[in-house]
């Protein structure tokens, strides 16, 4: 049983080594270019870079529509394209460049458009998928709604 064990080991150790090919005689150098070109290309992204992040209306009427454009520029080194924008409400709308091409170092607005609602401090949030390497990108508006006081009737008994 031993000599039939130290037997199989042996011939699988002869078949493991007697056929090793030198791999690295079979690689062709332009292949080698090639894919280390095409590899080289696949790490460039566009990037979206803001003037600013945030907007801050102030202290607004409730009900007042207001607006803000967004500036933004590719500063990445491969064309950008956005493919949506979403706000966190219906009370919200961003208005942005869709599936146009941004080449690298051009700049783009967005417009964002709030139309009042709720009232206190409100935040919102714009989100704007894109072709970056996160893949989506946010901004924020943010405003004071007051609410105006109606003034009451003394109760009469």
């Amino acid at each position: 049983m031993k000599k039939g064990i130290l037997l199989i080991a042996a011939i699988g150790a002869m078949v493991f080594t007697s056929c090793k090919d030198d791999a690295s005689s079979k690689v062709k150098a332009e292949n080698v270019e090639t894919a280390a070109e095409r590899d080289a290309q696949a790490v460039y992204y566009p990037e979206m870079s803001f003037e600013e992040q945030e907007h801050d209306f102030g202290t607004i009427a409730k009900g007042t529509t207001v607006e803000h454009k967004f500036k933004f520029t590719n500063t990445g080194k491969a064309p950008l394209v956005i493919t949506n924008a979403t706000a966190t409400c219906g009370c919200t709308t961003p208005d942005v460049p869709k599936n146009e091409s941004i080449a690298p170092g051009e700049t783009r607005e967005m417009t964002v458009k709030y139309d009042g609602s709720g009232q206190g401090q409100v935040t919102k949030t714009v989100t704007i998928t894109a072709n970056t390497e996160k893949g989506t990108e946010q901004i924020r508006i943010k405003a004071f709604v007051e609410v105006a006081l109606t003034r009451q009737e003394p109760n009469s008994f």
